[in-house]
């Protein structure tokens, strides 16, 4: 009822603006020759333009209040102004300085929204068409490209996030601006969320939970969905992608207009995959996959306020691998045992503006609901996760270079069983969190500081017999924390960029750490929870440095992370059920490591770039005994060149890729070490133009030598079975 209530109260609202606040200008380069095709663009509204061929650009219908535009067009360095519209008209002119490197973005995962270098946490972004230039055949995958960042896979149509070397629960993952809850604490379980209709990711290395509360110990992915279109336009296109090695398919379709003041998008996909093929040409038996997914969204912005509603519907019908390398087909219908994952997120976004200051609420429900098919189409296991987020920052007066924001943030979750098997019992989860933070900038100088309480309470109903297998006694559990964190950023000279930070982080833990009583198909084995676990605690140290110049790029970065109380599982000697048995235990433990990496873009070759970096984590527990699941390090080397071929090929690029992956002997005591590897990939593509047809084309190929492998965080490793071969994707894209 309150949520309805709001949404009466918004639109409302809504009905009583309908202020005329403009603001126009013209964009011209160091030369003052006007430059068409810029994108304007105001985050906060969601609403954007570009310029014409005189370089003007027009916004109408904007709120009294300060406001932050980006200014962005390929070549040149990103703007990023805020300014305060207390005129009917205003006008504001920019002049844009030439670049190699277009670096610089405007991050939205931390509150403020500052471009990266004015950022005083590091935060990785990467854009949706940059991963799939590299040929990237899933969300998941993309991500590894990125330094820092790995997967926990189960061939190729489950993957789970690392970021260094945390995983799991420890990572939080926000899509259409919500948190994302999908039953994460299983290995077998992916993230539920489709590459098509999102712009980009960003990723926060360390702990968040200052923003984000609990589950943020190890970092976040915050996935930002596609821009609506510009003001007065309408736009359609179709994407198709084709993989060798899987005879896959990915299809999508898209369609956006926008008025001043509203806005609408769909995009609709279908993605279909046969077993995949190692080294040599034999199949994986089941791990073929179908994916269909669904999103929309409607928006209306004017000078009060600005509103978005989005829907993402998500399908999976996942083949679980039992017997490796076994009966050979292409067929793209899953046997058993499977897999039927649903997802629906619903997200409502909104901020109010007044005078002075903002009130930013978003309002979420996820409902997962998951089931596994052993041997016939009845569900031996069926969990429904229906969530509730609400989450509410009230963006104080502005005081001279001084900004802050308070703010609540909270969830309420149900977990309900319906097949014969339990993994975990019904049980019910309460979030409440309140925090604060502020900005300080002075000169090349910024501040960043906070604190947050939150409250979580986990109460699970009595199952079954105890004693027996899928039984489970009453559970009442609440877990407290406060956490703080304090950074700076600082040009140590015109090309220099420092950071340094410090920030606490928590975890409480979750039903299956809590509550497990049987085998987890997933791992294997019969893992058995600990109701005394107590709440992760980490305090972790970052730095990083870049050094940029027109045609150098150099950044290195470092961190600590100290963790009281980790759980993890550790066998205890004993079967049941014919597995192992594995408890839940905790002890204190470190990770360290970082990244380090150059761009060289050498003159006057102005085509050619030179990429290379690696990456490194380790993980250890207070004895000196080695943690699980810890990637192994990677040094990644990219050979790229860009062109344009008279007027039929522009944006044109081709790569060279090498992705060395080093021995990982430092395992836990019921982990098997790896073997290194090299891979290499290539690509080609830009944008293609025969009259008035244009379209985009992308051609790669990975692991185009056919390498024999075993990655060390594949599910699959216990049982040999090699990652991936050759794998030759085409991709096309239309603007219909």
């Amino acid at each position: 009822m309150k949520l309805y209530t709001f949404i009466l109260f918004s639109i409302g609202l809504s009905l009583f603006a309908h202020s005329q606040n403009k603001l126009s200008g013209k964009i011209t380069n160091s030369q003052n020759e006007p430059l068409l095709g810029v994108t304007v663009y105001i985050e906060e509204l969601q609403k954007g333009t570009s310029t014409n061929e005189n370089g003007d650009y027009e916004l109408l219908n904007l709120p009294n209040n300060n406001i932050k535009i980006t200014i962005a067009f390929i070549g040149f360095k990103t703007q990023a102004k805020t300014f305060a519209l207390i005129n009917k008209e205003t006008i504001l002119n920019f002049t844009l300085e030439e670049a190699v490197f277009n670096m610089d973005e405007v991050i939205v995962s931390t509150v403020f929204n500052k471009l990266q270098s004015q950022n005083v946490m590091k935060v990785e972004h990467e854009s949706i068409k940059t991963m799939q230039r590299k040929g990237t055949a899933t969300l998941i995958e993309g991500l590894t490209t990125i330094p820092g960042v790995s997967q926990v896979s189960t061939g190729t149509s489950i993957g789970k996030p690392v970021i260094r070397g945390l995983s799991g629960n420890r990572v939080l993952v926000y899509s259409q601006g919500v948190r994302v809850e999908n039953q994460q604490f299983g290995d077998e379980h992916g993230l539920g969320l489709n590459d098509s209709g999102i712009e980009s990711v960003e990723v926060i290395k360390g702990p968040a939970s200052l923003l984000y509360g609990s589950d943020a110990l190890g970092g976040v992915l915050y996935f930002i969905p596609e821009k609506f279109a510009e003001a007065n336009t309408f736009v359609a296109n179709f994407d198709q992608k084709f993989f060798s090695n899987t005879l896959g398919s990915n299809s999508s379709v898209g369609l956006k207009t926008s008025s001043e003041n509203w806005k609408f998008l769909t995009r609709g996909s279908y993605n279909t995959h046969s077993d995949y093929k190692i080294a040599g040409g034999d199949r994986v038996t089941n791990t073929r996959y179908n994916e269909t997914d669904f999103k929309t969204g409607i928006g209306y912005s004017d000078s009060k306020i600005s509103s978005v509603f989005r829907y993402n519907y998500n399908k999976l019908d996942l083949g679980m691998p039992e017997d490796g390398v076994a009966e050979q087909t292409s067929s793209k219908e899953t046997a058993y045992p499977k897999q039927g994952v649903f997802n629906h997120l619903l997200s409502f976004n909104n901020i109010l503006f007044f005078s002075k200051s903002k009130l930013n609420v978003d309002l979420s429900y996820l409902s997962n609901d998951r089931s596994e098919f052993e041997d016939s189409n009845i569900a031996v296991l069926h969990m429904k996760l229906n969530t509730f987020n609400y989450d509410a920052k009230y963006y104080l007066p502005k005081s001279g270079k001084f900004e802050a924001i308070v703010g609540i943030q909270g969830m309420h979750q149900i977990n309900k069983n319906s097949g014969e098997e339990y993994l975990i019992p019904d049980a019910i989860t309460n979030d409440v969190g309140f925090f604060g933070t502020g900005n300080y900038e002075w000169k090349s100088n910024v501040i960043l500081a906070g604190l947050r309480f939150d409250n979580r309470t986990i109460a699970a109903e009595a199952y079954g017999i105890i004693g027996e297998e899928g039984s489970f006694v009453p559970l009442d559990k609440s877990y407290n924390s406060f956490n703080a964190s304090l950074g700076y950023k600082t040009n140590l000279a015109d090309n220099v960029i420092a950071r340094l930070n410090v920030a606490t982080g928590f975890r409480a833990p979750n039903l299956a750490e809590l509550t497990s009583n049987g085998v987890h198909e997933g791992t294997n084995r019969y893992e058995i929870g600990n109701s005394n676990l107590k709440t992760e605690q980490n305090i972790q140290t970052d730095l990083n440095l870049e050094f940029n110049t027109n045609h150098f790029e150099f950044f290195a970065n470092g961190f600590y992370n100290h963790i009281n109380n980790y759980i993890y599982t550790s066998p205890s000697g004993e079967i049941l059920e014919n597995n192992d048995v594995f408890n839940y235990i905790q002890n204190n433990a470190k990770l360290y490591g970082g990244e380090i990496g150059i761009h060289f873009h050498p003159h006057p070759i102005d085509w050619l770039h030179i990429e290379s970096s690696f990456e490194t984590v380790t993980g250890e527990k207070q004895n000196g005994d080695y943690l699980p699941l810890i990637p192994a390090n990677n040094w990644n080397n990219t050979i790229r060149t860009e062109f344009n071929i008279k007027n039929w090929l522009t944006d044109g690029f081709t790569s060279l890729n090498v992705s060395s992956t080093f021995n990982q002997a430092n395992v836990s005591g019921f982990e098997t070490a790896s073997n290194g590897y090299s891979l290499v990939n290539i690509g080609f593509g830009g944008t293609v133009k025969f009259g008035k047809t244009i379209f985009d084309i992308n051609l790669n190929g990975n692991n185009l030598f056919d390498k024999n492998y075993i990655a060390h965080l594949s599910r699959l490793k216990a049982d040999g079975i090699q990652n991936i071969g050759r794998n030759i994707i085409m991709g096309i894209k239309f603007n219909l």
